[in-house]
């Protein structure tokens, strides 16, 4: 029971501390619900964003169904967040240089002129 965020679901705050109690409690999904709750109220918490990320890189561990499932929520999540500038998750472009492993993350102007 977390009384704060029962009293004010939009409080910022209790939210991140009830994420990080799960996170230590091994509640990852409803930590990760918290996390998504706070950047949907506030896109710049940078624990928030960093925590879904975390999240794609561990659920590339879990069954490839699972993994395409928590794919499509995150692309959801990065929706949201895009939204209100006139982007979505399709104006960018990841790919992996499979030497080292790192990742780099390309915008697209136009992205259905790239397919």
């Amino acid at each position: 029971c977390f009384p704060a965020v029962e009293l004010d679901p939009h409080y910022i705050r209790a939210l991140l501390r009830r994420a990080e109690l799960y996170e230590k409690t091994e509640k990852l999904d409803e930590a990760l619900e918290d996390y998504k709750a706070v950047l949907e109220k506030d896109p710049s918490v940078h624990q928030a964003r960093e925590a879904c990320m975390v999240s794609l890189i561990l659920s590339k561990e879990k069954k490839p169904h699972e993994h395409h499932l928590q794919i499509c929520k995150l692309k959801d999540l990065g929706n949201l967040v895009l939204r209100p500038f006139g982007l979505s998750t399709e104006n960018f472009q990841v790919k992996q240089d499979s030497s080292t492993g790192s990742y780099s993350i390309n915008f697209v102007q136009n992205p259905s002129n790239n397919r």
